[in-house]
C-alpha cells in the first residue's frame, strides 16, 4: 500500500506571471494529485498537494523549477498528514 501525505509549499522569485500555477495545476494532475496552487499578495505562490508520498515528490523536484519563464529562488516545504479533503487540484486566484 502507498504512504498517502501531504505538503504546503511556498515558491518565492520570479513566480508570478509566468505560469507557474498552471504548470503547477496541470503536472499535480498528471501525478493524480489532489489540492491547490494559489498567488499569494506577497509574490509567492502557495502549493497544497495530498496523494501517495512518491508522486508528492516528484512534483516537489517540479515546483523547484517551475515553467520555462519562471525563476524559483526560494521553495519551502512542510510535510503534512494526508486529510483527503480534495476531490481534485485547482488553481485558484
Amino acid at each position: 500500500m502507498s504512504e498517502l501525505a501531504s505538503f504546503r509549499a511556498v515558491a518565492r522569485g520570479r513566480v508570478q506571471g509566468v505560469y507557474y500555477r498552471s504548470f503547477t495545476a496541470r503536472n499535480a494532475a498528471l501525478l493524480d494529485l489532489t489540492g491547490y496552487v494559489r498567488n499569494r499578495p506577497d509574490g509567492s505562490v502557495e502549493v497544497y498537494a495530498e496523494g501517495e508520498k512518491v508522486q508528492l515528490e516528484k512534483l516537489a523536484e517540479q515546483l523547484k523549477t517551475g515553467p520555462p519563464a519562471a525563476r524559483v529562488d526560494n521553495l519551502t516545504l512542510d510535510w503534512k498528514e494526508y486529510t483527503g479533503e480534495f476531490r481534485n487540484f485547482v488553481a485558484t486566484r
